[in-house]
């Protein structure tokens, strides 16, 4: 009978998608500051050069053991890392989304497996 209720509880913890605009799509240009490796989701710290400001995002990713499904590892992205990348923003405008797919200075792409159509993700 436990087993039920503590499934639950995890069920619960996480998250909805609602906070990000999944129908806008924004492509950001900068240098990774920090790569976070974390459970239960991955982010991705970048500063982003907003003329003669930089302005910092906090993007969200999968979960780190889904993202080694992925092909992805703690060692994808280094701070210092050059990368153009697609996020779905926050609704609120603050600067963070949600991480829809990047491409780093020398030419690998690294993905998410969202829908990139303005069809929302159901979970990770």
């Amino acid at each position: 009978m436990a087993a039920p209720l503590a499934l639950a509880g995890t069920a619960q913890a996480h998250h909805s998608f609602a906070m990000f605009d999944q129908k806008k799509m924004v492509t950001l240009v900068g240098t990774v500051s920090e790569f976070q490796w974390t459970n239960p989701h991955a982010f991705i710290e970048i500063d982003v050069p907003n003329g003669s400001k930089v302005t910092h995002w906090s993007i969200e990713l999968n979960s780190p053991n889904n993202l080694k499904r992925q092909g992805w590892s703690r060692v994808s992205l280094k701070t210092g890392d050059k990368i153009t990348m697609r996020v779905n923003p926050l609704r609120d405008g603050r600067p963070g989304g949600l991480f829809l797919d990047l491409k780093k200075a020398d030419g690998k792409v690294l993905d998410s497996g969202l829908p990139k159509d303005g069809k929302p993700a159901n979970v990770f």
